[in-house]
């Protein structure tokens, strides 16, 4: 099976605030919504809070919950206490390929404990200030592809370009 990290990442490797994201970039987010459709989803549960009522759950995924709360209770969500439990739960349900969603310190778990052997990266062309960050990467030691790149326009605001990391 595939573990996979998806993520859009500033300039300077800020991808949230407060607990919210900083850009509104329609055509990163129909990409993350079709890569990861009908997969499992990794997360922690700051990052599930964080996503507005309407949307959460994500539809049509397998929301896998990542937390130290072992008594937490979530309608519709896996939940379990370790990135690696929730691999396992990914790879004994028959996925293929599962993403780890976020946020800062899954991110940081994953790269550091050697989990993942595929990233999603949306570079966005911008500093931001924030509070939560992406982990460094050596992309020298991933054969990357780019998958397609985005000039600043009415609807997405920031110029970005989308490559794929493999191990």
């Amino acid at each position: 099976m595939i573990v996979s990290i998806i993520a859009a990442v500033s300039k300077n490797n800020v991808i949230g605030k407060d607990n919210n994201l900083i850009w509104h970039l329609p055509r990163d987010m129909k990409f993350f919504m079709d890569t990861t459709l009908n997969h499992h989803i990794i997360m922690g549960r700051k990052n599930f809070e964080s996503i507005p009522e309407k949307f959460s759950p994500l539809k049509n995924r397998i929301n896998i919950i990542v937390t130290r709360n072992k008594n937490l209770k979530l309608n519709s969500c896996k939940v379990v206490n370790s990135i690696e439990k929730g691999i396992a739960l990914a790879k004994e349900n028959g996925e293929n390929e599962c993403f780890i969603i976020g946020g800062g310190e899954i991110y940081k778990l994953a790269i550091k404990n050697k989990l993942v052997n595929r990233m999603y990266i949306t570079h966005i062309d911008k500093n931001f200030e924030g509070d939560t960050f992406f982990p460094e990467i050596d992309y020298s030691l991933w054969n990357i592809t780019e998958l397609f790149s985005n000039k600043a326009d009415k609807k997405n605001p920031i110029d970005f370009i989308v490559k794929k990391y493999d191990k």
